[in-house]
């Protein structure tokens, strides 16, 4: 049986023009579920490896497909990437199957995370967010600094174990990410500092663990993984006006209907921010300009 998985991936090799990584002065072939871990990939790994992202920009990664052609990429990665979404609960299982050989890192491993938010801006007591469930636990980890220092150290241990003989270059740059990460997150926090509970809206609830870390409060508009009824929608009109909430945040992935409805009702603006951006440091500190500026 083995022999014959053996024979069975030289042949689809060989049909798809790919071969095994061989290393020696070949980049390392990796993937990753989302963008944002393509970039931390690419901080510690620098040349040495070739990083591909499973869920492509602007897709939603609750319902992405993946294509007949990152299946035949997949075949020869030597590792995965995964961070804990729900892309991962569905399709890494399929993923594997395509390369038994591939290594899953689960950089959200040991991660302590926080339940999905409510509309009211509290967690979870019953079922909201995106096609989650009341006791779901909110997976957007990247979006944390301190917690990306986390997952750097996972990343760094897989890249040393698959690539022994670049180990060195693999530990000076995940020191330097390492840097990069304490500087973003003091830069920060003195951005939100004496802004402690100040209430930002979205529709979808991406920015929980964001916002925890640094002491603010999202209000999401979704309900349920859907858009507001119309008393759902009002209450929510009446929340942003009793607290002041002139801007409603939007993301590339999803519709912005209901928002743009409560933005006329508070004769405010939509401003869209993507938790999903490969430029992962340049526009959380965009994300937080705009955070600062809607508070003010």
């Amino acid at each position: 049986m083995a022999h014959s998985k053996i024979s069975f991936w030289i042949v689809f090799w060989i049909l798809t023009g790919l071969t095994p990584w061989a290393g020696a002065g070949e980049r390392l072939p990796v993937f990753v579920s989302i963008p944002p871990q393509a970039y931390f990939v690419q901080q510690i790994g620098g040349d040495r490896v070739d990083v591909q992202v499973m869920v492509e920009p602007g897709a939603d990664p609750h319902t992405y497909e993946p294509k007949p052609q990152q299946m035949v990429a997949l075949s020869r990665a030597v590792l995965y990437f995964a961070v804990g979404i729900e892309f991962e609960t569905a399709k890494l299982d399929k993923l594997t199957a395509i390369n038994p050989g591939m290594k899953v890192i689960h950089t959200d491993h040991g991660i302590m995370k926080r339940p999905m938010a409510t509309h009211d801006g509290h967690q979870a007591d019953d079922a909201h967010g995106h096609g989650h469930h009341p006791d779901t636990l909110d997976p957007h980890i990247w979006l944390s600094p301190p917690l990306v220092m986390l997952q750097a150290r996972s990343i760094l241990t897989a890249l040393r174990a698959a690539d022994p003989a670049d180990g060195p270059v693999y530990e000076t740059r995940y020191r330097e990410f390492i840097l990069e990460l304490v500087d973003l997150d003091a830069d920060l926090r003195t951005a939100f500092d004496g802004l402690k509970g100040s209430p930002f809206m979205v529709f979808h609830p991406s920015w929980g663990t964001f916002a925890h870390t640094y002491g603010l409060n999202q209000v999401p508009i979704e309900i349920e993984g859907k858009s507001p009824k119309p008393a759902q929608l009002k209450t929510l009109i009446e929340h942003a006006r009793s607290n002041r909430i002139q801007v409603v945040f939007v993301q590339p992935q999803f519709s912005s209907r209901s928002a743009r409805q409560i933005s006329r009702a508070i004769d405010g603006r939509v401003v869209a921010v993507d938790p999903l951006a490969r430029d992962w440091a340049t526009n959380l500190r965009h994300v937080a300009e705009e955070f600062k500026n809607a508070f003010n």
